[in-house]
Order: C-alpha cells, then structure tokens, then sequence
C-alpha cells in the first residue's frame, strides 16, 4: 500500500516508521525543509520501547513529488487542515482514501468538503510522538491503540484492508461501528491533559504528582462526559477517573503533550477542537461546561502574549 502522512511531526513520523518497517511505501510529507532533509538524508531516527534506530522511509515538501497515493494519513494541525489538504490534491487519485487521526472533532466535515464525503474515514489514535530534533522522534507505539472506521459506521472492506496494513506494522488497531463515540473517547484524554499541560508546562510526570491538578482535569473531562451523554454519544470511557489513567497509559515520566509542545515551539494550539469543542457541544445542547471554557480562556491568553512578544520581537 502507497501511504502519505500529510503532517508528518513527531506523531506522524512515529505512524509512518511503523509502516514503512513493514513493508509499505510510505512518505512523510512536511513543509519542514531540514526535517525532510535529515531524514532523507540519513533515515528516520527513532527512540522507542525497541530501541535506537534509523529507519528508511521517504520524506517530501511538496505532495507533487509524492504523486498519487492509496491512502492518505491526515495529522496535521486541526487549524491547518483546510489549507493542508487543498494543497495536497496531487496525492489524490480515483481510489484514494483520506483518513484523519488528528485530535479533536470536525475534521472529518473540512476533509469531506475538499476530497468528497465518500473518501473520507476517520479515526483516533492514542500512539504519541516527541520531536527531539529535525529527522529524530521518541515514539510511543506500543499498545497504544488505534481505532479507526467509516464514518457511517459500516464494516467495510476498505477500512478492514486499512485496519490489516496498521496491524501488520505493530499498530494495534480496531475498526469502529461507532466512531463518533470513539472520537469522543478520545477528546475525553485530550481534555484531561491538553490545556492543563500547556498552562503550567509541565510533563507528565510533573502533572500526574499533583493533586490539584488531577481534580481540576477530572472536573473538565466530567463537563465532557455530560455533554456527550446529552448529545446521544456512545461512550467506552464513562468516567473521569478512565480518561485520567488512559492519558498516561505506557508514556514516559518526561512526556509532553501536543499543546505543550505547541506552545513551547511558539505556535497556537488545537484548543479550539479539543476544549472548545466541548464547550460549543455544550452550548447547543444546554450544559454548563465552566471548567472547559476557563482552560480555553487560560491557553488564548498565552498564545496572546505569544503574538504580542513575537510582534515587539519582530516589529
């Protein structure tokens, strides 16, 4: 199978490792010029619970240079995917399929509006990634499970082969008849640690050895759990006590979430389809969710004076 990783950061990267070691044409694509370099350059150095290694796998700038592939692998950043995906149309033939296991809710709405409703699966992953330096990532794969399907909820066998090709590369994975309850299952460990991470900067292991921190997360994802019961979801995680242990499930001590690194890099974050999801999902369906719209209120402040520090910076 001819897979591209469109957003190939430190998650995408640890996906597309796994692929290519089994077998499959994989490509990384990043706007990223000394990434994609260094790991043309001398493969893909990776960190994780099998080691040291560097592994060969194919890395671009442009998607023209990709052609088309059989499956594309959205991971880019929630606020990027619009833009992201206008630009790859050279990844995307007759056959092509489009699948998201980006973070948060409506990514699948941007992607059916460009490529057709039709091509489009979605999906999440709990597989985590760290960039430590241009072509290098630590990577946590396994049993980190990923779960993936149509979003209509059928079995069918596109998704099934997809489902394989994953497995097959040591990325346990299952197909969903409920992926919009899996997608919840998923925001529900985002919320836990996202936000409170990228407001105090702490990793993991600094987060998980704090009471009050823990309590604050639990009240935000039982705002969520509220939410999604009111909506009519179907949820695997139906308390605030399972998304806080899963969070951590098999991520080291020094692990620093997505947010985090977002934020340390200087970039905005995908708060707005992670905490701000919920709390718009609560407005429509008449649930107070204080605890969520505070932790969103925290993180636009600090990437408001991110701007303003990088305007006096950069006048």
């Amino acid at each position: 199978m001819k897979i591209c990783i469109l957003g190939a950061g430190a998650l995408g990267c640890a996906i597309g490792a796994a692929l290519s070691e089994a077998g499959h044409e994989t490509w990384l694509l990043n706007r990223g010029a000394a990434h994609v370099e260094a790991i043309n350059t001398r493969g893909l150095h990776v960190l994780d619970e099998r080691g040291e290694r560097h592994v060969k796998v194919k890395a671009a700038t442009d998607a023209a240079e990709v052609g088309v592939a059989d499956l594309v692998i959205v991971l880019v950043k929630s606020f990027h995917t619009a833009q992201a995906i206008a630009g790859a149309s050279a990844l995307i033939g007759p056959h092509t399929l489009v699948l998201s296991l980006q973070n948060g809710l409506g990514h699948e709405d941007i992607l059916a509006q460009a490529v057709g409703r039709e091509r489009v699966l979605a999906g999440k992953t709990y597989v985590g990634g760290v960039l430590l330096a241009p072509g290098s990532i630590r990577a946590g794969v396994a049993s980190k499970q990923t779960y993936i399907g149509e979003l209509d909820g059928q079995l069918t066998p596109r998704v099934q082969a997809i489902a394989e090709a994953f497995n097959g590369a040591g990325l346990a994975t299952t197909v969903s008849d409920n992926i919009l309850g899996t997608m919840w299952d998923k925001l529900l460990v985002n919320v836990a640690t996202g936000a409170l991470s990228g407001i105090t900067m702490l990793s993991y292991g600094q987060l998980y050895s704090e009471p009050l921190l823990e309590n604050t997360a639990k009240a935000a994802v039982a705002e969520a759990i509220a939410v999604a019961e009111k909506a009519g979801i179907r949820l695997s995680l139906t308390s605030p006590e399972a998304a806080w242990r899963l969070a951590a499930e098999g991520l080291p001590a020094s692990f620093r979430t997505s947010m985090l690194q977002s934020l340390e890099k200087g970039s905005i974050t995908e708060i707005d389809f992670i905490n701000g999801s919920v709390v718009r999902w609560g407005q429509r369906h008449g649930i107070a969710t204080p605890v969520n719209a505070t932790l969103v209120a925290c993180i636009k402040g600090i990437e408001r004076a991110m701007a303003d520090h990088q305007k006096k910076e950069n006048p």
